[in-house]
This record gives C-alpha cells, structure tokens and sequence, in this order.
C-alpha cells in the first residue's frame, strides 16, 4: 500500500510539475526563438525595407502574446514529447531506485569526479537531444500539432531528409558544440569553483552557517552571476540551431522541393490571424556556433543574445547551491 501511495505522490508531483512548467518553458523557448531583425534590412536589390514582424521585448510580453493569439492550447505546446520524456524518466526512477530514493528525492548523478560528471553529462545531453529537438519544434511551429498522433506531428515537425536518416539530427550545425560547452562550462568551470570554494555544499545534508566562509561564498556567488554573460548566449544559440531544419542541401534547390513535399502535411495554423513569433528563413541557415552568434549580433543586436536572461541567472544559482 505504501509502495502504491508512493508511486501515486510521484505521479502527481510529475503532472503539477508539468501543468506549470510547460507553459514558461514553452514561453522561454518562443522568447529566445523569435527572429527580431533591427528596424531597416535590405532587400535582394539592395533597397531599405522596413522590418513588419511583431516586436516582443520581455519574457511576460511572449507569455500574454501566446495566450492572446493561440489561447491555452499554445501555451501548451510542446507538452507530449514533454510528457512522454517525463515518464520514461519517471518509470526509470521507480524501476531502479530504491523506496527511501523515491521519498527523500534523493536522485542525483553519480558523483565520480569532475571528469566522471562532464561524461555522464554529455551521455544524457546526447540521449535526450531529439526529444529537445522535437519539443522546441513543437513549441515555435506555428501549425496546430495534434496531441495524439506523432506520425502527422513528426511529418511536421521534421523535414524528409530527417525522416529518412534521423542521425541527421546528431549533425545540426552547432548544436552538438553549443550543448557540450554548455556541459562543460557548468561542469568544469561552476562545479569546480564550487568544490574548491565551497566543499561544504557537496557534503550531504544542510551545512551549519559557521562551517561557511562569507567572503568564499560572496566570491562563488558573483562567478556564478558573471556567468550568465557566458551561458545565456549559449542557451539561446542552442534553442536557435534545434529549430533549424536539416534539408538534403547538396542537391538542387533541395529546400524547395521538400517544402513542397511537406506542403499537404500541415493545412492547419494555431494562430488565427498571425503567427505568435517570426522565425528566421531556413534559405539562410546558421552553419556553426560562431556563426550563428555572429548572425543574431549582425541581424538583431546584442539584446538577442541575453533574452530571459534573468533566468539563466536563477537557474545558475539554484543548480550552484544545491
């Protein structure tokens, strides 16, 4: 019975969890995706044109705009492959650990040195990284995705070179190498400065305020706030590269031909009379990290770069001190 209970606490925690963060993640997501070009561009003769796409300046300005435009089933794009992450995660957790694990949430990875976190980090990022791929298509196309059938959504979602040779994903310019110095600046750089800091947080339970020294944690504390400058860029940069489609680009006009194959694939728009953000043209991908945060500096500004930046912050912080 108690095993029951548990398991049912569990669950209940995991749907709370996802009935709230799904729509900030999404939000975050729409946020950081949207292609804010600076005011004049030119066109393909070189004449000025205007910059008509909407302007969204804050993380609460994306959230009431998607509400507004596609109501609550926007906000809750994103939320099966969510889902189903979730659970495979959640059945993990009950098959392998053990009850006293389950009641105290004392999952965490293994901890086996610095070098040991770094590669269990990459091996996790790596499992994951279609269902992220996935999950941040849904949130920002601006096509109605059904919540019960993968094959229309992923039709979608994925172009056909991707359908045929899913690996394909693994090779998204840039992605790979945005989402490994992530890793490795958390682990290397925060962790590290932490362990030699403060080792006491890495000793188990609540540490005692005098075991702490206030001038090392007022240190560790500004690295940890500096940092943002470093992983902010990061984050938006892999958002922008995952939404990026993979076409078969050394055939000819390769694009077209597969918008026109997916074309009869998606009739139906979320939005009714606009789409919630604009996304950059795919005739012009990003073919690198660098590149792509050269483009976004060159096209949009720095401001681009350090969106929502406010929860990288609380983020860095949370993860830092627990």
């Amino acid at each position: 019975m108690l095993e029951f209970f548990d398991m049912m606490t569990l669950l209940g925690s995991v749907a709370v969890s996802l009935a709230i963060l799904v729509p900030l993640a999404g939000t975050l997501v729409r946020f950081r995706a949207h292609y804010n070009p600076k005011g004049l561009q030119l066109d393909a003769e070189g004449g000025v044109q205007p910059h008509t796409g909407p302007v969204i300046s804050s993380f609460f300005s994306m959230l009431k705009r998607v509400h507004r435009i596609e109501g609550w089933p926007g906000l809750y794009k994103g939320l099966m492959p969510s889902l189903l992450s979730t659970l495979v995660i959640t059945f993990f957790l009950m098959m392998f650990l053990s009850d006293s694990n389950l009641r105290h949430g004392t999952y965490s990875a293994p901890d086996a040195g610095v070098v040991g976190i770094l590669v269990y980090s990459i091996f996790a990022m790596l499992v994951s990284l279609p269902q992220v791929i996935i999950t941040n298509r849904a949130i920002t196309t601006p096509h109605k995705l059904p919540y019960f059938n993968p094959i229309y959504s992923l039709r979608v979602l994925l172009t056909p070179t991707e359908r045929r040779r899913p690996w394909i994903l693994y090779l998204t310019p840039g992605l790979l190498a945005a989402q490994v110095t992530h890793i490795a600046y958390i682990v290397l750089g925060l962790r590290s400065m932490r362990q030699l800091l403060l080792p006491e947080l890495a000793n188990p339970g609540i540490p005692r305020i005098e075991e702490i020294s206030p001038v090392k944690l007022v240190i560790f504390l500004v690295i940890t706030l500096l940092s943002t400058t470093i992983l902010t860029p990061l984050e938006v940069i892999s958002i922008r590269l995952s939404i990026q489609r993979n076409h078969a680009a050394p055939e000819f006009n390769s694009i077209s031909q597969e918008e026109e194959g997916d074309a009869d694939e998606a009739t139906e728009y979320a939005g009714v009379e606009e789409d919630v953000i604009g996304l950059r043209t795919e005739r012009e991908p990003y073919v690198s990290l660098i590149d792509c945060g050269k483009r976004i500096i060159e096209e949009e500004g720095w401001g681009a770069l350090y969106r929502a930046w406010w929860l990288t912050t609380l983020g860095s912080l949370g993860g830092a001190l627990s």
